[in-house]
């Protein structure tokens, strides 16, 4: 596994799952329900997004690719701008008139990586036992 990937894969869970904790046992005497579920879509997310990023760090260990690096800073920007401002916004309604907008962008991002995601696991290279079999 590509170190880099790896490592901010394993650091993105880790926050994921502190989050949806925190929505889980902290925030239900303190925010309204619908607060809460914005919270919920945001930790479900991150957590998705999490696992992308582990993925790229599979792919990108497997053979090194622009598309699977340029994937992974789009799960790590997109999760930070979508989850991050759906966090904000669960826990400030100040924060609505200003993270609103970024919300979407994230979202952009995010399916951006998905894409770039499945052009770098195209450029994978086959089992030896294909190469071979097929010369």
């Amino acid at each position: 596994m590509n170190k880099h990937w790896g490592c901010v894969g394993g650091i993105f869970g880790a926050l994921a799952v502190a989050a949806g904790a925190f929505g889980a046992h902290g925030l239900k005497e303190i925010v309204g329900p619908d607060a809460l579920t914005i919270f919920e879509t945001a930790a479900r997310y991150h957590m998705y997004h999490s696992f992308a990023i582990l993925a790229v760090g599979l792919i990108a260990y497997a053979r090194p690719s622009r598309s699977a690096h340029i994937a992974g800073w789009c799960f790590l920007f997109g999760t930070v701008m979508f989850s991050g401002s759906l966090y904000a916004m669960a826990l400030s309604d100040m924060a609505w008139r200003f993270l609103g907008p970024v919300t979407p962008i994230g979202g952009v991002l995010m399916i951006a990586g998905w894409i770039l995601l499945a052009v770098a696991a195209t450029k994978c290279p086959r089992k030896p036992s294909e190469q071979t079999a097929s010369a």
